[in-house]
């Protein structure tokens, strides 16, 4: 797991047992993870960024599968062209995050092809409890 900013939110290494998601899936597409401060009227969130240009809404899939956040583009193959020179990348893809127990998806955005999914992880109330002390003699 982990650690940010002295919380855990999900796995950048190897995914839950039992779980069929490899734990090296290569660079593509190259995302950021940043934690957003809380506001007075939300609590701190996890944004995932995906750069993942050339990309429609359709094309992409965001799902979560038993803990596990998973991030499928994939793009039709388009045989009617001829291309003299073919640089940008229109290959499938798949990201996962474990996720840590409590967190959930927000929502997801594609915005100037950048996919962008918010995590949150609700607070919980804090309890004190008195633990009660005896005599050992």
């Amino acid at each position: 797991m982990t650690p940010l900013d002295g919380s855990l939110w999900i796995s950048f290494g190897s995914a839950r047992k039992g779980s069929s998601c490899k734990p090296v899936e290569g660079g593509y597409p190259p995302y950021n993870v940043e934690l957003l401060p809380a506001g007075s009227n939300r609590p701190e969130l996890l944004r995932i960024t995906l750069a993942v240009a050339g990309f429609a809404c359709s094309e992409l899939d965001v799902r979560i599968t038993g803990g596990v956040l998973q991030i499928r583009g994939e793009k039709p193959d388009d045989e009617n062209k001829d291309y003299l020179h073919r640089g940008i990348a229109a290959r499938r893809f798949k990201r996962t995050f474990a996720l840590v127990n409590g967190v959930e998806v927000r929502k997801a955005e594609l915005h100037n092809g950048l996919l962008a999914i918010e995590l949150e992880r609700p607070s919980r109330e804090k309890r004190v409890r008195k633990v009660g002390i005896t005599s050992a003699s």
